[in-house]
């Protein structure tokens, strides 16, 4: 069932009247609020938080409006494309981005430090409202979660940037940039205080909970390579025994599965008022279409690759992959709202993602035409599976290979509408499946893959090649549609694009910010 936290209104309805030049110069405005006169009641409270919340939906976070920010990310990878980068990913895959030619760029730092901006004033402001206490500190928990979650973007995909923790002021408009391990400390502590107060439960759907500060501590610990402290955060989550992974690998992203017991936490979203364009994207534009490349990536269903597995039909590629191809794929010759799709498939690539759409094989949703700004899937920004790999991963990375790793690794494997056969360490002649314990490289590599074919399509995997510093090996050369006929070629700089360049209006508005990110 949908929810939606709805933001109240801060003007209000009735008319202001003038009654003479002098009592309107003593008086303070009756239609609308002011900074000082705003901050006063539980409502206002409600409304300041809301606000806080409302920030997930703009497009340089994971918006909105014509917007699927999140999903135009795959573009930036080797899984996916764009063909006119109305985001700026596509311009950051071929390498040729600045810090003025592409909107993502811009509008990820400006919307994060909107977020930041809010989040600040909410926690200075809350304290002095006559409220429950137990409210005021739920929200100020709920407050400090979220502003974790902005810097977190900032650090991650701008390195350096400066650390505000007071309401929005003309003067922050000259600080400089402060190391990103600065930063980083200050998330770690926003998030252990966020969670000594949260409930495993959310006060409303779509807040933050306990569970969420674990996941976020975890994949901010495992982006910047802490990785005894990443799988303690996993655990953490895991050891809740509050999450689950949902049965259904399709239905998982599906409207009517919404806050099911994978998800730790959501931007949720609701038509008509808070609404993006995935449908739209998915189903005509294409503007997230898959790659031969991640094609190729599936396992066989006997756990091989395409290059060694004799189930392996080049004609019939479809066949016998691992599941999630399928449920995460429409592909030329395959059904797709309840017709076949003809040889040449969808105009990009041949392909489209059916994952964060409505659209499947055959489905209640065959007739219905979701356009610009009508869709309202949630979009997933924590899940149970990715905790479960990231505590693989990290174990993985520490040369802590041991059960828990396996079992971790195998439970994704083993969702019960994939079932792909599970690795393990007893009986080296099964090739498919046999990593031994003490091969890290291999294990690495099962990890690795794993997460490509479990979160395709879903905007994770950028991130992922950029932590693994493997982006200037996979985004450096020609990409391909359905039949191998080359797309494009792409263009990664090791020495400059493993970190976005500061915006140059940001530069031009505060020149305290410079230098630029090497390259820049």
């Amino acid at each position: 069932m949908k929810h939606i936290i709805i933001i109240l209104c801060m003007t209000t309805a009735a008319a202001f009247f003038l009654t003479g030049c002098e009592s309107w110069l003593d008086t303070e405005p009756e239609n609308k609020y002011t900074e000082d006169s705003f901050w006063k009641t539980e409502t206002h409270a409600d409304a300041g938080l809301t606000a806080c919340y409302k920030t997930l939906r703009n497009t340089g976070i994971y918006g909105g409006g014509d917007w699927a920010t999140p999903l135009w990310e795959e573009c930036g990878t080797p899984n996916a494309t764009d063909y006119n980068s109305s985001s700026g990913f596509f311009r950051i895959a071929e390498g040729i981005h600045d810090g003025s030619n592409s909107g993502i760029i811009n509008n990820r730092w400006a919307h994060a430090y909107e977020g930041i901006g809010r989040c600040n004033t909410y926690l200075a402001r809350v304290p002095d409202i006559p409220m429950s206490e137990t409210k005021k500190n739920q929200g100020i928990a709920e407050a400090k979660f979220l502003r974790a979650l902005y810097y977190s973007m900032l650090i991650n995909y701008y390195g350096d940037a400066p650390l505000i923790l007071d309401p929005p002021v003309k003067e922050h408009n000259t600080l400089p940039r402060t190391p990103k391990e600065q930063i980083f400390t200050q998330i770690m502590k926003d998030l252990d205080e966020a969670a000594a107060v949260l409930d495993v439960n959310p006060s409303q759907t779509g807040r933050a909970t306990k569970g969420a500060c674990y996941a976020l501590k975890a994949r901010e610990y495992l982006y910047h390579g802490k990785f005894a402290e990443a799988a303690a955060a996993a655990k953490q989550v895991i050891d809740l025994g509050k999450y689950a992974l949902f049965p259904d690998y399709r239905g998982l992203f599906m409207p009517e599965n919404e806050n099911n017991s994978e998800v730790i936490f959501d931007v949720q979203y609701l038509y008509p008022n808070y609404c993006h364009s995935f449908d739209l994207i998915r189903r005509q534009y294409d503007t997230s279409a898959p790659l031969r490349d991640l094609v190729d990536a599936y396992l066989m269903i006997d756990g091989l690759d395409i290059r060694t597995s004799p189930l392996y039909d080049a004609e019939n590629y479809w066949e016998n992959r691992d599941p999630r191809f399928r449920k995460t794929i429409a592909w030329p010759g395959s059904q797709y709202r309840g017709t076949t799709l003809g040889s040449a498939g969808f105009p990009q690539t041949g392909y489209t993602f059916k994952k964060y759409s409505i659209y499947d094989e055959d489905n209640a949703y065959n007739n219905v035409i979701k356009n610009g700004n009508q869709s309202d899937i949630n979009y997933i920004v924590l899940r149970y599976a990715d905790v479960l790999l990231m505590y693989a991963e990290a174990k993985t990375e520490l040369n802590q290979i041991d059960e828990s790793v396996y079992e971790t690794v195998n439970a994704v494997r083993n969702r019960e509408t994939v079932k792909m056969p599970l690795i393990q360490h007893t009986d080296p002649s099964d090739v498919a499946t046999y990593v031994a314990m003490d091969d890290q490289v291999r294990m690495r590599d099962i990890i690795r893959l794993e997460r490509r074919i479990e979160f395709a399509g879903e905007g994770y995997y950028y991130m992922d090649i950029l932590r693994w510093r493997i982006a200037e090996i996979v985004m450096n050369g020609p990409v391909y549609t359905h039949n191998y006929t080359q797309k494009l070629v792409r263009v990664f700089n090791k020495n400059r694009d493993y970190l976005w360049p500061v915006p140059v209006y940001e530069i031009q508005e505060n020149p305290a910010l410079d230098p630029n990110n090497p390259g820049w």
